[in-house]
Order: C-alpha cells, then sequence, then structure tokens
C-alpha cells in the first residue's frame, strides 16, 4: 500500500509503498476512505510523542470500509462503514470497566503507538469496543472528523464542560477543535466568545454561531477582553490550540467558578506549562482535561449530526491526497489553518 512516512523527528515525510497491515484477532484492517489532518499529527512529527518508534506513519482521525476482520472480532464484517476514536481501549482494565474507554490503561492510538491513517489500509485494535457504524448518509471525509477534532470538541463541552444554554463559552485557538467546539457550544444554546489570531478562523467562527470574536493580534490582553465581552468573563473557557499563552489567557478569562478545559496539546521542555494558580484558588475556578471520546458515547453526538443540529460537514474546508501530506504536514508548525483538511488517500 501507499503510505506516508517519516524516518526522523521533523524532517521531510515522504510517500512510498509499504507492507499492508494485517489485523491483531481482536482487531480489524480498514481500507481508509479519509483521514484528516490534525495538529496532533504535527506534534507526533516533531517528536512530542513518547509513544511514536521510527519509522513512523501518522495519521489517527479516519473513516472507511472494513477490509479484514480479526479471529476473535464478533461485531464487525468486511464491508461495514466504520469509523473510531482516536484513543481505542482495551475493554478490559478498569477504567474500560467504568465506561472511560479515554482514559484506557492499556489504550492504543492507530498514528502514534502503531502506524496510522495516512496510508491506503491501517490496523484498528479492539474493533468490538471501537469502532463506530457510519450512517449511510453520512460522507467518510465528514465521519473522518469525528473521530478526533469534533468528538474531543463534543466532549470537551457537553460532557467535560457542562455546558448550559445561557452560558457564556469562549474558545481560544479556532482550528479544527476549535471551531467544532465553537458549534457545538453554539447548539448548545450558549454565546460564544472565539479568539484566534487568523481573520478566516474567525471568520468562520462567526459563520459557525460565535456572538463575539477577539483578533489575538490587535488584543494585547485576550483574556481581560473577553472578560469585558461576557460582563465578568466566561463560565466555560476551553484551551484548543494548546499553547502556555492559550492556556494561561483561558484561565484568566473565567468568572467565578468557573470552568477551564484543557484541549490542546502542550508539549515543552520540561512537560510544565504555567497557569494562573493563584486565581484558580481565589474564584474557585475549575481545571479540567479532556481526552477524546469513547466509542459507546457516540450516539447523542451522531443523533445531532442527523437531525442537522450539528453540521461538520461545513468545517471540512479542503481535501488534498497522499502525495500532498508532507508539504502540508510540516507547514502546519507556523500555519495551523482554519477549518478541517481531509485526505483521500486512494485519490
Amino acid at each position: 500500500m501507499r503510505a506516508v512516512v517519516f524516518e526522523r523527528y521533523g524532517e521531510p515525510a515522504a510517500v512510498r509503498e509499504v507492507p499492508d497491515p494485517r489485523p491483531a484477532e481482536h482487531g480489524v484492517v480498514v481500507r481508509v476512505e479519509a483521514t484528516g489532518l490534525c495538529r496532533s499529527d504535527w506534534h507526533g512529527w516533531m517528536g512530542h510523542d513518547r509513544d511514536i518508534t521510527l519509522p513512523h506513519v501518522p495519521g489517527h482521525e479516519l473513516a472507511g470500509v472494513v477490509e479484514e476482520v480479526g479471529a476473535r472480532v464478533t461485531g464487525w464484517r468486511p464491508g461495514d462503514r466504520v469509523t473510531v476514536p482516536f484513543v481505542c481501549g482495551c475493554g478490559s482494565c478498569p477504567s474500560c470497566a467504568a465506561g472511560d474507554h479515554q482514559v484506557c490503561e492499556r489504550q492504543t492510538q492507530p498514528g502514534f503507538t502503531h502506524w496510522g491513517s495516512f496510508a491506503q489500509y491501517v490496523a484498528l485494535d479492539h474493533a468490538d469496543v471501537n469502532l463506530v457504524a457510519v450512517p449511510d448518509d453520512l460522507s467518510y471525509a465528514t465521519a473522518a472528523s469525528l473521530g478526533c477534532r469534533f468528538a474531543t470538541a463534543f466532549r470537551a463541552v457537553v460532557q467535560q464542560g457542562r455546558v448550559a444554554a445561557g452560558e457564556w463559552v469562549a474558545v481560544h485557538g479556532c482550528g479544527g477543535v476549535g471551531l467544532s467546539a465553537v458549534m457545538i457550544a453554539a447548539a448548545s444554546g450558549a454565546r460564544v466568545v472565539a479568539v484566534d489570531v487568523s481573520p478566516r478562523a474567525l471568520e468562520l467562527a462567526r459563520a459557525f454561531g460565535a456572538a463575539q470574536c477577539v483578533d489575538g493580534t490587535a488584543t494585547p490582553d485576550t483574556a481581560a477582553a473577553v472578560r469585558e465581552l461576557t460582563g465578568g468573563g466566561a463560565h466555560l473557557s476551553l484551551d484548543a490550540l494548546g499553547s502556555p499563552a492559550t492556556c494561561a489567557a483561558s484561565a484568566a478569562g473565567l468568572r467565578r467558578r468557573g470552568r477551564h478545559v484543557q484541549v490542546g496539546l502542550l508539549p515543552s521542555a520540561d512537560g510544565t506549562t504555567p497557569v494562573p494558580m493563584a486565581r484558580v484558588i481565589a474564584l474557585e475556578l475549575e481545571i479540567l482535561g479532556s481526552h477524546g471520546m469513547a466509542a459507546h458515547t457516540y450516539p447523542p453526538m451522531l443523533e445531532a449530526v442527523r437531525s442537522g443540529a450539528l453540521r461538520p460537514d461545513l468545517l471540512v474546508t479542503s481535501t488534498i491526497t497522499l502525495d500532498a501530506v508532507p508539504d502540508a504536514l510540516a507547514a502546519m508548525g507556523t500555519a495551523p489553518g482554519a477549518g478541517v483538511t481531509v485526505i483521500e488517500p486512494w485519490s
């Protein structure tokens, strides 16, 4: 099969022929019809993820067709249209037993713990626990975006963030995850303040329901701007980018007893990120992490998509081939972009 491979961190990837994957007894091989290009893929390429072993094929948000099933798989067969969360639970550890597959103690992640979906085929583990059926009327491109950024945003806003109608929600960083969060929060009846440095990202945020926008290039103190626009601070705020500056601004823009959800990855030289903890204490703020979404919690999100209340298809702003991935991956370090880029490996 053809796949995007990198041999060294931070150095150009290349498209080449590699062996087809084989399924584990509990897993499947999926023919990849669409896969998203995510900032997490860039982090992996840069060497920020200790699970990656070189050489490596990235890619973790995908949709496609089951090609081959392992001997112990009972719920799926070749030809099934599927997607999968980027965190694949084992189904048997204490966290999985509690329903928390997204923090599975023995989790695997395509594109990180093993070769991923920037390829024509990908192997997925524990299929009966992790696969999600893709409705016939949902395109592969739209379904691919659900596995990471949209499902991640849905859990961050709805499940972890506990959004309520009428609340103010601030979203720092309006890439794929951030724009998904804007859409989901607005559809939940919240009033959204979108913060970004890109005029195009803010334009899309307005289109997807943001009531207010803050241009980070023209606003020295974005947290103060959020507090002013919301009459005292956001009830819920997300760092959807992942940087010390956006993390701190998200927490600093909250009102009393507000909730900060960290969604964007925060790599740093020493593994730490400054957070205004004095404000956290004084205002009794909540600091929450959000790490994907378990497959068994997909139905409410899929129903909202089916009804038209949520339109993840509108987030897809470009489609590229495998051959364009190496340059697009490298460009994410300087220009993360707005919206969702989908790769079609068979084009």
